[in-house]
C-alpha cells in the first residue's frame, strides 16, 4: 500500500543504514533540539523525551511526513550516564570506567505523523556487559576505531564487539541507535508492512 513520505529526524549515517535495511524510502533531516536531562528524568524516560522532541521539531517543515524519531541514553549500574565522548582522552575514561560492568542502553523511539500529530513512542532496553579491559586493549581499540560520536565510546558493528562478554536484549540494531524490531512494528500497526513493500529501485537519499 501507499505511505506518507518518510523522515528519519537524524544526521547519523549509522541510523540511515539501519532504516535503509527495510527496504523503504526515505529522506533524512537533522532536528535541533536542547538535549539537556531534567531533573529526576530516568534514562529511559530521556530517551523516549529526545526521541519525540526530535520528531516534533521537524513537524512544521515536513507536515505531510511520517517522522522518525530516536535517541540513546548509555548508563552504569550506578546511575552515571555515558555521553558522546567527543574526544580520546573522554573515550579513554568511559571505557575504563565500562570495563567489567553492565552498560544498560536505552534507546528512545518516535514516530510521529505530522499532518494530526498523532505518535507511537517506545524505549529498548539493551544490556552490554563488557569485558574487564586493560589500558593497552582499550587505548588500540580507540586508535583503531575512534568511536567518538558514538555513545558509550565503541562501535557495536565494527571491532567494538569484542569489547564485550555479551549482550542482553531482543534488538542488537538499538544499540547502533535505531530499534528496527519496534520501528516495523510501529510501521506495521499503521498499516505498512516492510516485508510486503516492492523493491526499491534506488537506495534511499
Amino acid at each position: 500500500m501507499d505511505y506518507p513520505p518518510l523522515l528519519l529526524a537524524s544526521s547519523s549515517p549509522y541510523r540511515k543504514a539501519l532504516l535503509a535495511r527495510l527496504n523503504l524510502s526515505f529522506i533524512t533531516a537533522s532536528p535541533d533540539i536542547d538535549e539537556s536531562p531534567s531533573r529526576d528524568e530516568t534514562p529511559a524516560e530521556l530517551a523516549v523525551r529526545l526521541a519525540s522532541e526530535k520528531a516534533a521539531a521537524l513537524a512544521n517543515t515536513h507536515p505531510d511526513h511520517w517522522i522518525i524519531g530516536s535517541d540513546q541514553v548509555a548508563s552504569l549500574s550506578t546511575g552515571e550516564t555515558l555521553s558522546k565522548p567527543g574526544t580520546y582522552e573522554k573515550a579513554v575514561q568511559q571505557l575504563t570506567r565500562s570495563s567489567g560492568q553492565t552498560v544498560t542502553f536505552c534507546t528512545g523511539l518516535c514516530l510521529l505523523d505530522a499532518s494530526n500529530n498523532r505518535q507511537q513512542s517506545h524505549c529498548e532496553t539493551f544490556q552490554a556487559h563488557f569485558r574487564t579491559l586493560s589500558q593497552t586493549e582499550i587505548e588500540h581499540y580507540l586508535n583503531i576505531e575512534q568511536p567518538y560520536d558514538c555513545a558509550g565510546s565503541f562501535k557495536m558493528e565494527g571491532l567494538g564487539i569484542a569489547l564485550f562478554e555479551s549482550l542482553e536484549g531482543r534488538d542488537p540494531n538499538s544499540l547502533v541507535g535505531l530499534p528496527l524490531i519496534a520501528l516495523t512494528d510501529m510501521l506495521k500497526n499503521w498499516g505498512v508492512n516492510p516485508l510486503l513493500q516492492p523493491a526499491l529501485k534506488t537506495a534511499p537519499d
